[in-house]
């Protein structure tokens, strides 16, 4: 699992360049003809990753279930972030993934809960399965991410 361990730190090493190099006001866009904007993509792989490693093994997951509850799939922005805000998802880049990672090679992930995704129709059926799924989940957001970018900038 290391290699989907680097390939996540690379993912994530991207979508904090993205926060560092767009201004606010653009995080925050929701351009004509989408459905949410750029932060809530980000936010929304941290807590996707959270749901399908740690919710499905039965474990509590490392972010709070208000940011949950904000970024879970089938929901939406509900305003603006502030800074403050946006700074703490960034915070939650490295830091979810880092401990994913620890509690990976300590065998923290003893039991898993099938879950079939709604993106490809594949069922999940263990730790493995789901790191290798979160890595195809950030990186389809992160082409969702270049498409805001580049909606904006138009």
């Amino acid at each position: 699992m290391d290699f989907t361990f680097q390939v996540l730190n690379k993912t994530r090493g991207i979508f904090n360049k993205i926060i560092d190099t767009t201004p606010l006001k653009d995080l925050n866009k929701i351009p004509t003809g989408f459905s949410n904007n750029i932060i809530w993509n980000i936010g929304h792989i941290v807590v996707s990753e959270q749901l399908l490693t740690y919710k499905l093994s039965g474990l509590q997951p490392t972010v709070s279930e208000n940011l949950i509850n904000k970024y879970r799939k089938d929901t939406k922005p509900e305003g603006e972030l502030s800074a403050e805000e946006v700074k703490e998802i960034q915070s939650l880049l490295f830091s979810t993934i880092e401990k994913t990672n620890q509690d990976y090679n300590l065998g923290a992930f003893k039991n898993y809960n099938s879950y079939t995704v709604s993106t490809s129709g594949n069922t999940l059926t263990n730790i493995e399965e789901a790191l290798q799924f979160v890595a195809i989940h950030e990186g389809l957001h992160y082409g969702y991410v270049l498409a805001l970018l580049k909606a904006i900038k138009n």
